[in-house]
């Protein structure tokens, strides 16, 4: 099993580059104007903390974009997506999905 260090470095990998999982976006997010600009500050985020990553795997943001706050969140399951991945540092067993939603939608 791996350790938060490695967990962060294979989210924050994901999250910046968007290659390696699935990226989501919501509805909500699908009607704004600007989808790459949001993506960008996903991509970005640097704001990590003890309320909102207190596990320290880097895998929830909360962002602004104009008047409206977005999350951010990666999830690892399993190939299948049914379950949580047994062990989210091993790809052949897992499937990191990164969803991008309005606070409201959560």
């Amino acid at each position: 099993m791996c350790n938060a260090e490695q967990v962060r470095a294979l989210n924050d990998a994901f999250r910046q580059s968007l290659t390696g999982g699935r990226v989501v976006a919501t509805r909500g997010i699908l009607a704004l104007p600007d989808l790459p600009s949001i993506m960008q500050l996903v991509q970005t985020y640097t704001d990590f903390n003890e309320g909102n990553d207190p596990h320290g795997e880097h895998d929830f943001g909360s962002i602004m974009y104009h008047e409206q706050q977005v999350f951010w969140k990666i999830e690892a399951y399993d190939c299948a997506l049914e379950y949580g991945s047994p062990d989210p540092c091993d790809a052949a067993v897992t499937a990191r999905v990164l969803t991008v939603l309005l606070a409201e939608e959560y």
